[in-house]
């Protein structure tokens, strides 16, 4: 999408912002919650009861205009965690996740939850423009809740079944309880389906039957605790579980049998302890100590015959160990009700060691950086200040100051320090009640992925990738504005745009020997426009019903290390359009949607070749039925039958002719998801 389809889309939605001020004249429902004009909007449990919520998680998904996100799970705590708070604060542990907390707390244990904009005095937004904080009754209460999962998948696809056991008990100011959970991972691209190579001439030369299976699963338990302790709270958290990843992969036509395969299993664990006090009046502190660790072994393997011969297996192994150790501190003051300040310090270590061998025929071919370990100290020190000079008026201003070294060692020793300095500037305008402005300037360091330092191999793709010692985090500059438009009981219309300036852009670089690896490859920028729709559709006649579009738009740049010529940035995905309808048909205990995505893909830029996916047309439909109040069945059904990756692999890096490519038209297995959920 260039940038005059950005202005020019800007300008569309701008003009439907005239739409939600007519039909709020032409109905005029009670508020749908309380907004004080400080960007900060209170749902008490009667907003969901048409929705009969079994836990708090039900309730904030029917938020309008809010998505719960749980972070990215990158190293460090700033930033690195999700949107979701409770009682004011975020889970003692990064995977311990906000969704995760919602889930095993029941909705009669709700008394308000809040949805902050913006920004507001003593609330940590984690670089999020909107949260929601989640207040929780102090009652004595049981609460549990049982929920059972099952995939059915056509044809010969891998049935699945999860299931989890949550327990969590209330008194006063102590909580404790016990998660045991049984769960699966799946793949909705799994399916039969062609694959057509060409020459560089465009000639047919193989046409092969294709097939394909991923899936994994993962146990676990976790216990919590939350309770006083020297005069303020402590919570804490732990978990262990083992998990596993498998995929296959078959290729076949008249003389020809190509099979990939990948397994893994590993196991991980984490402890988190939180601990805050309250200081004196208006001052209160934090420490928090987070520890995660984990191993995985895992192997794939690619078989070739072709004319009666059989090619030389290729085999890809490795195997390692991670860790995260993270110790933070802050302290906030809230000066008043409009001003607060907040300051403090995180220290850091990180660690990936991984043993990677790989072989043609059982003879070892070395790879860059095959056997090595990553380690990383890291120190930060922020402070922030949250002030509201006007009641419908937030500046927030914050500084982080960053200070990492990253060593490694193995096949190659380094070691590097890099120091950065984080500003942050955010504005929150709210001119009238339910419309609001926000602008931010924010720079942004991102997270390596140790994996990169690592060799690596898509056997599959016949792609062998090396480690990369030099890789540094790319840095960006970040100037973003949003308005957002609050109508009818639940309506919303929201118009984000953003645009980065990126040093040191994550992306493929050539290396020696025919070999890639990930790396940085110079400057680049992002546009991006993000709209968001939500319309009540009680006005029309449609009895609690609702349409949906939302959408994100990206433009990037960058110039491709091996031709020297400007493209996009491997892996964003230009555009994905979501439009939904769902309906709350209350006296039958029931709720039903459906959500369709036009078109998908995204592109991978490889100095040997380009690569990447294309989709139209993925349905989405379900139905939600409530007996009782502790009961809930729910039926989901997955459809999606125009799915192709595509690579495009080039003769040289000088040139770049075509030697040939392949075209993979899938066919993805529908599948059915029923979620049955019992709470008590």
């Amino acid at each position: 999408m260039t940038k005059t389809s950005l202005i020019t889309t800007a300008a569309a939605a701008a003009l439907m912002l005239a739409a939600p001020q007519a039909l709020a004249q032409a109905a005029a429902p009670a508020p749908a919650a309380a907004d004080g004009g400080q960007g900060v909007l209170t749902f008490t449990p009667d907003f969901f009861a048409a929705q009969r919520p079994n836990t708090a998680l039900d309730m904030v998904q029917r938020i309008p205009g809010f998505s719960v996100q749980d972070g990215d799970g990158s190293r460090g705590f700033e930033g690195a965690v999700g949107n979701v708070l409770v009682n004011g604060a975020r889970p003692a542990s990064k995977n311990d996740s906000g969704s995760s907390v919602l889930s095993r707390t029941l909705a009669r244990q709700v008394e308000r939850i809040e949805l902050i904009r913006g920004g507001a005095p003593g609330i940590d937004m984690q670089g999020y423009a909107v949260v929601v904080n989640v207040i929780l009754k102090t009652e004595a209460s049981r609460e549990q809740v049982l929920e059972y999962t099952t995939f059915q998948f056509e044809g010969d696809g891998q049935d699945l079944a999860a299931g989890s056991y949550r327990f969590t008990a209330r008194s006063g100011d102590r909580s404790w309880g016990v998660t045991l959970s049984d769960g699966v991972g799946i793949s909705d691209a799994n399916g039969p389906g062609i694959s057509i190579r060409r020459d560089g001439t465009g000639a047919i030369t193989r046409v092969e039957d294709f097939t394909n299976q991923n899936y994994g699963g993962s146990s676990g338990v976790r216990g919590n605790y939350a309770g006083p302790l020297f005069g303020g709270k402590i919570d804490l958290t732990a978990r262990y579980g083992v998990n596993d990843w498998n995929s296959y992969t078959r290729l076949s036509s008249n003389g020809v049998l190509r099979e990939s395969e990948y397994g893994e299993d590993g196991s991980s664990g984490e402890f988190g302890a939180v601990y805050t006090r309250d200081l004196r009046q208006g001052l209160s502190s934090e420490t928090r100590f987070i520890h995660e660790f984990g191993d995985f072994e895992n192997e794939s393997t690619n078989n070739n015959l072709e004319g009666g011969v059989q090619s030389p297996e290729q085999r890809f192994a490795s195997q390692g160990e991670f860790s995260e150790t993270i110790l933070r501190s802050l302290v906030q003051y809230e000066r008043s009700s409009t001003l607060s300040f907040e300051l403090g310090g995180e220290v850091a270590y990180n660690m990936l060691e991984v043993d990677q061998a790989f072989s043609v025929g059982g003879t070892p071919i070395p790879l860059p950086s095959d056997q090595i370990k990553v380690e990383e100290t890291r120190g930060e020190a922020f402070g922030k200040t949250t002030w509201r000079p006007r009641s419908n008026l937030t500046l927030e201003g914050g500084l982080r100051l960053e200070a990492s070294t990253i060593s490694q060692s193995g096949d190659a020793d380094t070691e590097e320090t890099f120091y950065y300095a984080k500003p942050r500037i955010v504005a929150t305008w709210t001119p009238m009640d339910r419309t609001q402005f926000r602008l931010r300037f924010e720079r942004d360091v991102g997270q390596l992925d140790f994996g990169d330092f690592a060799a690596s191999a898509e056997l599959e793709d016949e792609n062998v990738f090396g480690g990369n010692v030099d890789l540094e985090p790319d840095q960006r500059w970040i100037s973003e504005v949003a308005f957002e438009r609050r109508f009818l009981d639940d309506g919303i219309v929201s118009l984000t745009y953003r645009h980065d300036e990126i040093s040191d852009v994550i992306d493929r670089i050539p290396l020696p020997n025919g070999l890639s690896a990930v790396g940085n490859i110079g400057d680049g920028t992002l546009d991006q426009l993000a709209v968001n729709v939500i319309l009540p559709m009680d006005w029309a006649g449609f009895t609690g019903g609702q349409f949906g579009f939302r959408n994100t738009w990206n433009h990037s740049e960058v110039t491709d290390p091996t031709t020297g010529e400007s493209r996009p940035i491997s892996g964003l995905r230009r555009s994905q359009a979501v439009i939904s309808v769902q309906q709350d048909i209350e006296s039958w205990r029931l709720q039903w949607g459906g959500a369709w995505i036009p078109k998908l893909g995204e592109t991978t830029y490889d100095p040997d070749q380009t690569s990447g996916f294309r989709g139209r047309d993925y349905f989405e439909l379900w139905a939600e039925y409530k007996p009782t109040a502790s009961w809930a069945i729910r039926a989901q059904l997955n459809i999606w039958d125009d799915f192709d990756t595509f690579r495009d692999v080039y003769a040289d890096r000088t040139v770049r002719a075509i030697a040939f490519t392949e075209d993979r038209q899938i066919d993805p297995r529908t599948f059915l998801q029923v979620r049955v959920r019992k709470t008590f």
